[in-house]
């Protein structure tokens, strides 16, 4: 139990400049890419508006909290529920920004096939989730 405690330390030790780093990588990110630039570049096709909001929220990244007033600002600028669904969905599971930190410690090859099918299953969830809701209301 010992050696295990120590062994787990050293690899949070030796993984925390990675973390940090990718802390403050997001923090940037947030800062630099205004609001209104999302709102922008969604088109009226909802397919492709889903698209579109997955690969944005890959790109960028949040945590859950924050994610909701962020989509309540969009839902109000006219941005359509399905694209505002994958791109919460993509913003919260998938990490580009991350992906670095994420290959070091847990290995490339993992962290390439998570943020792919998370990225694939932000789209399926985000157009599963809305037809859903269209039956409901």
């Amino acid at each position: 139990m010992k050696q295990a405690i120590i062994k787990s330390s050293k690899s949070l030790l030796k993984s925390f400049p990675i973390i940090l780093g990718t802390i403050l990588l997001i923090s940037l990110i947030s800062v630099i890419i205004p609001k209104s630039f999302y709102i922008m570049i969604f088109s009226e096709d909802l397919f492709l508006d889903s698209i579109i909001g997955s690969l944005i929220g890959s790109i960028s990244a949040g945590n859950p909290v924050t994610s909701y007033i962020f989509g309540g600002e969009m839902l109000t600028q006219g941005v359509s529920l399905l694209a505002v669904t994958a791109f919460l969905i993509s913003w919260v599971t998938v990490g580009l920004i991350q992906l670095p930190a994420e290959s070091a410690i847990l290995g490339k090859k993992f962290a390439l096939f998570r943020n792919l099918t998370a990225f694939i299953l932000s789209i399926i969830v985000s157009v599963i989730t809305i037809l859903i809701l269209e039956v409901l209301i």
